[in-house]
């Protein structure tokens, strides 16, 4: 099969960068064969990311594998937003990270170069799987939330940081193939105004957070004042954090106002 029938078969399948896919999908494959799998898999409607097998994210290749969650752009803003708040210098222990609702740990991953005590949760195995591999020297939670962390970290995390679904239920349907039909509807359903999960992200915050602690979540313009107004029935102080390049909106609540995480005694 050669470049350009490659190309046509993605076109012809709604591919938009056919061109792009085909010489990724091209240098992915060890030989014709392969990469008859990879194209006919891509053809299918799977998302071009699992069928390579990685997604990049902040200048880093992350693995991913088909029936996760994969990292999108707009996501970098809570991986900056987390860095941001770790990497300040310390006199004390390293500071405490737990990725939830962690996927295959993209905020993590970001993380790798820096004095952190890395955690990271989400239901999923095949998530934690990956995410393992992303994050490798993060401990790994499988469970539903607070439920999955060990007791140890209570009132212990500086940083808690989520991006968990909040699509609401009735607008699964009108998402694209790739992901309304390849990726776990677990990853995707936030309810019915879409911040189910994260009212009990907010709830349970304050229980798990240092005095200081910072909860950050990922939402969305049109649903950021449901998430504050969550994050405020928590007991917590919250705004919002904006990147309009792209698309990222993160919703900030603090436990305390005693200082920037790094600056925490």
């Amino acid at each position: 099969m050669s470049g350009p029938d490659v190309v046509a078969r993605l076109r012809a399948a709604g591919c938009v960068w056919a061109e792009d896919e085909a010489a990724l999908l091209e240098a992915a494959a060890a030989g014709p064969e392969e990469l008859e799998a990879l194209v006919a898999r891509r053809v299918a409607g799977e998302p071009l990311e699992t069928v390579l097998g990685w997604v990049e994210f902040l200048g880093r290749r992350l693995v991913v594998a088909p029936g996760v969650f994969v990292p999108r752009r707009r996501t970098e803003l809570l991986a900056r937003l987390t860095r941001m708040l770790v990497a300040a210098p310390r006199t004390v222990a390293p500071p405490v990270v737990v990725e939830m609702c962690c996927g295959v740990a993209p905020v993590a991953a970001a993380l790798a170069d820096l004095p952190v005590e890395l955690h990271v949760a989400d239901l999923s195995e095949v998530a934690l799987d990956c995410a393992r591999l992303n994050a490798p020297t993060s401990a790994a939670h499988l469970g539903d939330l607070y439920a999955a962390l060990p007791t140890a970290l209570r009132g212990r995390v500086d940083v808690l940081v989520a991006n968990a679904p909040y699509v609401p239920t009735d607008r699964i349907a009108d998402m694209p193939p790739e992901a309304r039909d390849h990726e776990p509807r677990a990853a995707l359903d936030g309810g019915a105004d879409g911040v189910d999960l994260h009212r009990r992200l907010a709830a349970g915050a304050a229980d798990w957070l240092a005095p200081g602690g910072v909860l950050l979540v990922e939402t969305s313009p049109s649903q950021a004042a449901l998430t504050t107004a969550a994050m405020q029935a928590g007991g917590l102080e919250a705004d919002v954090e904006l990147d309009d390049d792209i698309g990222g909106c993160v919703a900030v609540g603090i436990l305390s106002r005693r200082g920037p995480v790094g600056e925490q005694a």
